[in-house]
């Protein structure tokens, strides 16, 4: 389950290339996601939420994300995981992240520090310790796994048209091009969208990870003004990982005056 989790939040969150200096998401803004597997609905929850940060030399966005199972999936492989990603504000870039899970007693955590200027990221695994090693950064501005679903938002794609993405999937980078495949209808229990499909897929380089072994990749976001990611799937052969949206809080700068409740 662990395993499903990882390659979920992996294959269905496509990262922007260098040209996409926008941020993902604001300062107050948050979605949830209910994820099933299988023949489990409620296997697990994903929250993703954004503040500014302050505490640097320069200002940040903070993009916090938990991932938790539930129910009987909770049962059967009980997994917990926080990841916090550090943006500038100015050059919308990743700067640096944190990224921790626990699975039965099993806790593994790691950070990442991003060095542009020098191509260079280092990789410091702090459960269980082990030396900081440097990884060589490739072309473009990569993005996290969390964070590369809502980053999709900003952009402007059409059906048949696609754009390259570099994402860091723990110690290692996946270069990727993400097709827009088509529009679809979604219904979820926030409404029914109108949505953009977008497809990951390995093409640049020897496919590698979920991607040789077949898995098929899909997002969809809404088409109206708030670019919603409504859902995310991954096609395994055992089964299919679904993350549908199931909570919207809107930035408050986004709210009316009177607005009470930020949920469409």
């Amino acid at each position: 389950m662990r395993q499903i989790f990882a390659l979920l939040l992996l294959a269905a969150l496509p990262a922007a290339t260098a040209a996409a200096a926008k941020l993902p998401l604001r300062d107050g803004e948050a979605f949830t996601f209910k994820v099933s597997w299988a023949i489990l609905p409620g296997a697990g929850e994903i929250k993703v939420s954004a503040a500014n940060d302050t505490a640097g030399p320069s200002p940040r966005l903070l993009i916090s994300t938990t991932t938790h199972t539930r129910g009987l999936a909770r049962v059967l492989l009980p997994f917990d995981a926080q990841a916090d990603s550090f943006f500038d504000q100015g050059t919308g870039r990743l700067v640096a992240l944190t990224e921790s899970s626990e699975q039965r007693n099993k806790k593994n955590a790691h950070s990442v520090a991003f060095d542009y200027p020098a191509a260079q990221a280092l990789y410091t695994r702090t459960d269980p310790a082990e030396p900081p090693r440097p990884l060589v950064l490739p072309a473009g501005d990569p993005l996290d796994l969390i964070t590369c679903l809502l980053q999709t938002r900003t952009w402007t794609l059409q059906p048949g048209e696609k754009q390259d993405a570099l994402v860091l999937f723990n110690d290692d980078f996946y270069e990727l091009t993400i097709h827009a495949t088509g529009h679809e209808e979604v219904r979820t229990s926030l409404g029914t969208f109108q949505t953009l499909v977008l497809e990951p897929r390995m093409e640049k380089t020897p496919p590698k990870g979920m991607f040789k072994k077949g898995s098929t990749v899909r997002v969809w976001i809404s088409r109206d003004d708030r670019r919603l990611p409504v859902k995310f799937e991954v096609e395994f052969k055992i089964g299919t990982g679904v993350a549908t949206l199931a909570r919207y809080d809107a930035p408050p700068a986004a709210l009316a005056p009177d607005a009470k409740n930020p949920r469409p």
